[in-house]
């Protein structure tokens, strides 16, 4: 019994060290980062890319860096360094990269507001009984036709 609660003791103080540098690496995995990466070679997300060698390699390179508890951001920093800002899969928001947030949103706004004018006139249009009645009034003679005309074919 005094065996094992030494054997326990033990593995605990030898375990205490390796779970510190488990809490203070950072959580991230190659597939999380082939997420937001691209092949600089095919042009597509690195997580769908092909066996390409040149995929393969990107992949190594990023599976030794989350072995060494790089974060995400520190990956995708030596991979731009590497191959070049063309490589993440979403530009970073500053300077003339930010339209390729702004212009999409500005884009939705716009069609929003033109629906929204679009809709407004066309219930102004089709109004109904309301529109109708705001017309000229009845010629008194149309009138008289009219009835003369129900009056004929009457049963």
């Amino acid at each position: 019994m005094k065996a094992l609660a030494a054997a326990l003791a033990l593995a605990a103080v030898l375990l205490a060290p390796a779970a510190a540098v488990a809490q203070s690496c950072p959580q991230t995995s190659l597939a999380a980062v082939e997420a937001e990466v691209m092949c600089p070679v095919c042009g597509t997300p690195l997580g769908l890319a092909a066996e390409a060698p040149q995929a393969e390699r990107q992949r190594a390179l990023i599976q030794r860096l989350v072995e060494r508890c790089r974060s995400k951001e520190e990956i995708k920093d030596v991979l731009v360094g590497q191959y070049g800002p063309s490589v993440l899969a979403l530009p970073e928001p500053e300077g003339f990269n930010l339209g390729a947030y702004v212009v999409p949103a500005l884009a939705l706004l716009l069609a929003a507001g033109g629906l929204a004018v679009a809709a407004r006139r066309w219930r102004r249009r089709g109004a109904g009984p309301a529109a109708a009645a705001s017309g000229p009034p009845p010629d008194p003679a149309a009138d008289e036709r009219l009835d003369a005309d129900l009056r004929r074919y009457e049963l």
